[in-house]
C-alpha cells in the first residue's frame, strides 16, 4: 500500500509540476517553448526530447492533457508494481527521439506524446501480459480513450500528430520490452511471477 501511495503522490506531483511550469511559461510570454521545446533534427532542440512533455501552448492545451494524464497515470500507478520509471523512459526517450528524427519542422510541445505513450503501453500490455488486471486496464483505456487514435493522423493544424503516433508506438514497445510484474492470474496459464 505504501508503494502505491508513493506512486500516486509522484503522479500528483508530476501533474502539479506541469501546471507550475505552465504558469511560469505564461508569465514569460511562452518563452520556454522555443528554448526547451523539441525541434526536430536540430541539436539545440534535442533537449526537448525530455522537456517537451512539460511545456504547453496555453492553459487550454494543458487542461486537455490533464484528465487523460490522471486517468491513464492512475491506471499505471494501480497496475504497474515495478519498472514505472523504465516504462516512462522508453515512452519519453523512444517517442521523443522518433519525433526528433522524423517530426515536421516545428517546435513540438505538450504532454500528449506521453498520454499516447501511456495509452499504447496500457493497451499493448493487456495483450502481452494477458492477466486479468492488465486486460481490464486495456479495456478501460480502450473504452474511454479509443477516440484519441484520430490524433495520430496528419492534417490537424497546430497538433503534433508525430508526437501522438511515436508516443503510441513507444508505449507499445515499452509493453514488449519492460517487465512490469503484475501479480495476477494469467488467462490461459499460470502466473509464475
Amino acid at each position: 500500500m505504501r508503494a502505491f501511495l508513493r506512486r500516486a503522490a509522484a503522479l500528483a506531483a508530476f501533474v502539479a509540476l506541469l501546471w507550475a511550469v505552465q504558469v511560469v511559461n505564461w508569465i514569460t510570454g511562452y518563452g520556454l517553448n522555443p528554448a526547451f521545446g523539441l525541434i526536430p533534427r536540430h541539436v539545440s532542440g534535442l533537449d526537448g526530447v525530455i522537456t517537451m512533455p512539460l511545456l504547453h501552448g496555453s492553459f487550454a492545451h494543458l487542461m486537455a492533457n490533464t484528465p487523460p494524464l490522471l486517468v491513464m497515470g492512475g491506471l499505471l500507478v494501480a497496475t504497474t508494481t515495478r519498472a514505472l520509471l523504465s516504462v516512462n523512459a522508453v515512452v519519453i526517450g523512444l517517442g521523443g527521439g522518433l519525433v526528433w528524427l522524423f517530426g515536421s519542422s516545428a517546435i513540438h510541445i505538450g504532454a500528449s506524446g506521453l498520454v499516447f505513450g501511456w495509452f499504447g503501453f496500457l493497451v499493448a500490455r493487456g495483450f502481452v501480459d494477458r492477466s486479468l488486471i492488465t486486460l481490464g486496464a486495456a479495456l478501460v483505456v480502450g473504452v474511454l480513450y479509443s477516440s484519441i487514435l484520430w490524433g495520430v493522423l496528419p492534417g490537424q493544424p497546430g497538433v503534433s500528430w508525430e508526437a501522438h503516433l511515436f508516443g503510441a508506438i513507444a508505449g507499445a514497445a515499452a509493453a514488449a520490452l519492460v517487465r512490469t510484474h503484475v501479480h495476477a492470474p494469467r488467462l490461459g496459464g499460470v502466473d509464475l511471477d
